[in-house]
């Protein structure tokens, strides 16, 4: 099967990825911050650096979609999906102005013929998180960079998840409220997390 979990920037996708990939022993890929060319530069002068970072990830992703075709053999596990970057990281750059209506359209036509060729997550599991809990966690984890996002960018982008998770139908999506957990340090809210995979997995 091929899980992947979504979420805003801070949500907690990378440490639940791990986590799930280490309780049921998946294969897991991780997205491409660490050593990503475009990432400090983006955060500093958006408008200048949203469609490269944009083509970054979504060759990135593209890459990963092709090594999980390849790992037919074992379930994995995929942090944060294709579907994000075209609906709701590029579209709220270009709502807001931040990347040219040029770009975008070249970036949805890339976005178009990319996703004709592979196929949707098997789940998607959504890391629903309200602003205090995405700025909590942003500041826990110390990236410079990511110390100057705007409220307005963090809000404007859960609206556009919620809308994702609400329209979405190209698979089963399990929606998880994380406001209150601390899966990564309290066995209770992993183990709450576990339940709720395996009620959608279907394992008694």
């Amino acid at each position: 099967m091929h899980i992947a979990i979504t979420g805003n920037i801070g949500a907690g996708k990378t440490t639940l990825a791990r986590k799930l990939s280490e309780h049921y022993k998946w294969g897991v890929l991780y997205e491409a911050v660490e050593g990503n060319p475009y990432l400090a530069d983006f955060y500093e002068d958006m408008a200048r650096w949203s469609f490269n970072l944009q083509v970054f990830f979504l060759n990135s992703r593209f890459s990963q979609a092709q090594k999980i075709r390849s790992m037919h053999y074992q379930t994995v596990i995929q942090d944060r999906t294709i579907y994000e970057d075209a609906f709701i990281f590029a579209k709220n750059l270009a709502d807001s102005g931040l990347m040219e209506t040029r770009d975008y359209q070249n970036y949805l036509m890339m976005y178009e013929t990319i996703t004709n060729a592979i196929k949707a997550p098997d789940i998607i599991v959504y890391l629903k998180a309200d602003l205090p809990k995405l700025r909590r966690q942003i500041q826990k984890r110390g990236r410079e960079f990511e110390q100057t996002i705007s409220d307005e960018y963090l809000l404007n982008l859960n609206g556009l998840y919620e809308n994702f998770a609400d329209t979405y139908i190209d698979g089963t999506l399990l929606t998880i409220d994380v406001n209150d957990l601390d899966f990564e340090n309290n066995p209770d809210d992993f183990n709450y997390i576990v339940t709720e995979m395996n009620r959608t997995l279907g394992y008694r």
